[in-house]
């Protein structure tokens, strides 16, 4: 695979200097787009070209233009399909065509979309009407192809890019994709980009890429957005409910995503945010294609604030300006915590992403941070009078930006009639502040004394299995063939473990110098432990006791005596 890589995020070029044809640079001019992106400045050269590519870029920047309008340029109208995109979900398929269509309308492009629940006659209609391009979900495709439906003289498509890879490798899609491949045409132009590089998409893009080219955007030590803060918030399991809406009220997010683990936590969380008064709604692969296009139109559009929604379900979800995205849960591995993430800081701007972590899910957190490259930065839920405050110094600004309306005048004046100005200037106060109510208790999450706590016993635990980690346990010959150890203290290294030292030695230490002749606490004469020679009981006992191996040095068995 060859390899052109840069890592440098300031574009230095212009659309006018890719060789874009006329018609997509209107398209492009219409888009109101100024200068590429870093993704969009590397990818377009290559795919002009006509090699194939891997693209690896985060989401939300730029990927659906870095190939579209290289492609849509190079489009033939041939009266036949030229262009297929692969995309996890239906919602990203429709938002993919509707892009692409948009910057290629001027050069006469019209794209259709093939996924589930729609009518497959119309969809095959569609295909075999001349449309130029055909973005399609996985399975839908897989299954019109094996079954027939798709005229193959039609549908010979030579440029296929399979957008978001990654993502439908966790969706369980990768057979079909294998699939797919058999029914396309061998001489074709192969694009393919993902957010993360796992060993099955490098598998993958070495089965179906010829010698392609390698254009990066990210940084080999970070997989997550830089424009994105990353915090982290520790809880007890109980004050999940509480700690969001307090991080939501006092962070105040003008679009945010709550990620949850399953359908039925969606639904709740839904009901009870809207009970409050905030502007939300739920989105999971229970709800019908319809509702899910209504819930994405109007989070789009600003109708809902606030979208709940399962992994599965936001897969794909292109919405620019999401500032905050907070994980209910924590993510289940890395790759699910990239592509949540994600869902923010797209299109340029900075975003927002929160964890909910609990005393127990300390492990997971710091696996992913390992795994990412970047720093999740702890912090601490404000109390209530925090938010409080905050909202005061809020309204104190807003009351300085109101304009006054003809209708204050008549409202004073009637007043006046019952109340001097100090006192009516203390009441409208007083309402104002009533309507600035913050639920939930005074304080939520883990003291900062308890989480020292926590901390150094998980940084102690680690220690204790690193220094575990050193030396394999089973002193005695255990399982397989025994080796000769290194001695500390008095004691005697024998095959397989431990022979008793002279003297009063008590306990000695051997590492294994092989397999099985493992380290472990050789015990004097009367003893117990690991490869214990007699008296008490150990891995590979010699007498007095059981273990496994018999004595020292022996294979795989359990010795008794």
């Amino acid at each position: 695979m060859s390899t052109e890589e840069n890592n440098d995020n300031v574009p230095s070029a212009s659309f006018d200097d890719f060789g874009l044809s006329p018609e997509v640079m209107k398209g492009v001019a219409e888009a109101g787009f100024r200068a590429p992106s870093p993704i969009q400045e590397k990818a377009i050269p290559i795919v002009l070209s006509g090699a194939d590519m891997v693209g690896q870029a985060h989401t939300g920047t730029g990927k659906t233009a870095a190939f579209g309008l290289p492609v849509l340029s190079r489009v033939k109208n041939t009266g036949n399909v030229e262009v297929l995109v692969i995309t996890p979900t239906r919602e990203l398929a429709g938002q993919v065509s509707d892009e692409l269509y948009r910057l290629g309308r001027y050069a006469g492009v019209r794209t259709t979309t093939v996924y589930g629940g729609q009518s497959y006659d119309r969809q095959m209609r569609n295909i075999n009407s001349g449309v130029q391009v055909v973005v399609a979900t996985p399975g839908r495709l897989n299954d019109m192809l094996e079954s027939g439906r798709i005229n193959s003289r039609n549908f010979a498509p030579t440029m296929v890019v399979l957008d978001e890879a990654d993502e439908m490798l966790d969706m369980g899609f990768l057979d079909d994709i294998k699939k797919i491949f058999t029914h396309l045409p061998e001489e074709r132009q192969t694009l393919l980009f993902s957010a993360t590089m796992p060993p099955p998409i490098k598998r993958l893009a070495e089965k179906i890429l010829k010698e392609p080219v390698f254009a990066s955007v990210i940084s080999t030590k970070d997989t997550t957005n830089k424009d994105i803060e990353q915090q982290y918030y520790v809880i007890e399991e109980r004050e999940r409910d509480n700690a969001v809406i307090r991080l939501i009220d006092s962070q105040e997010p003008s679009k945010s995503i709550i990620f949850c683990r399953t359908k039925k936590e969606v639904d709740r969380i839904d009901t009870l945010l809207v009970a409050l008064g905030y502007s939300a709604r739920g989105l999971h692969g229970d709800m019908e294609q319809r509702q899910r296009e209504e819930v994405i139109r109007n989070f789009r559009n600003g109708t809902i604030e606030i979208l709940v929604a399962t992994d599965v379900a936001a897969r794909g979800l292109d919405v620019t300006d999401v500032s905050h995205v907070f994980n209910y849960h924590i993510p289940f591995d890395p790759e699910s915590y990239v592509h949540r993430i994600g869902r923010t800081a797209r299109a340029g701007r900075k975003g927002v992403a929160v964890t909910l972590v609990t005393p127990l899910e300390f492990k997971e957190l710091g696996n992913i941070q390992r795994t990412v490259g970047s720093r999740i930065r702890q912090s601490w839920i404000p109390s209530g009078q925090d938010v409080r405050r905050a909202h005061i110094q809020s309204l104190l600004h807003d009351i300085q930006q109101q304009p006054i309306s003809d209708e204050a005048a008549g409202i004073m004046e009637a007043l006046k009639e019952e109340m001097d100005n100090t006192q009516i200037t203390y009441k409208l106060v007083s309402y104002l502040l009533s309507q600035q109510t913050v639920a939930g208790p005074e304080k939520i999450g883990v003291s900062q004394e308890r989480l020292k706590k926590i901390i150094n016993m998980n940084r102690a635990r680690q220690k204790e299995r690193r220094g575990f980690s050193r030396r394999r346990s089973g002193g005695g010959g255990g399982y397989g063939k025994g080796g000769y150890g290194k001695s500390y203290g008095k004691g005697r290294p024998t095959r397989g473990g431990w022979k008793k030292g002279p003297g009063k030695q008590g306990r000695g230490f051997a590492q294994e110098g092989d397999s099985g002749g493992g380290s472990g606490y050789g015990a004097k004469s009367g003893g117990s432990g690991y490869g214990a020679k007699s008296g008490g009981s150990g891995y590979g006992a010699k007498s007095g006791g059981s273990g496994y191996g018999g004595k020292p040095g022996g294979g795989n068995r359990r010795g008794r005596s």
